[in-house]
C-alpha cells in the first residue's frame, strides 16, 4: 500500500501538494517540509485525509506523482 505524505509548504498557486513517497517523486518535498499522511489504497484515501486535517487549505495530488488527484 503506498505511503504518502504532504508539503506543509504551499505551491505558488496555493495548494498543498501530497505526494507518494512509496515511489518517490522529483517534485518531493525536503523532508523538514513532509507532514505523514499515513498509508492508502490510493491517492484519493491521502487527499480526503488531507482534507479532513486541513479543511479550510487547498489540498491537491502532485501533478508527477499523483496525477489522478491533480486538479489545478
Amino acid at each position: 500500500m503506498p505511503h504518502y505524505i504532504i508539503n506543509n509548504n504551499k505551491q505558488p498557486n496555493g495548494d498543498h501538494e501530497v505526494h507518494d513517497k512509496t515511489n518517490g517523486c522529483t517534485y518531493m518535498p525536503k523532508a523538514e517540509n513532509q507532514i505523514e499522511l499515513g498509508y492508502h489504497a490510493s491517492c484519493y484515501g491521502a487527499v480526503a485525509e488531507a482534507k479532513k486535517r486541513w479543511p479550510n487549505e487547498r489540498i491537491n495530488g502532485c501533478y508527477y506523482c499523483c496525477n489522478a488527484c491533480h486538479t489545478s
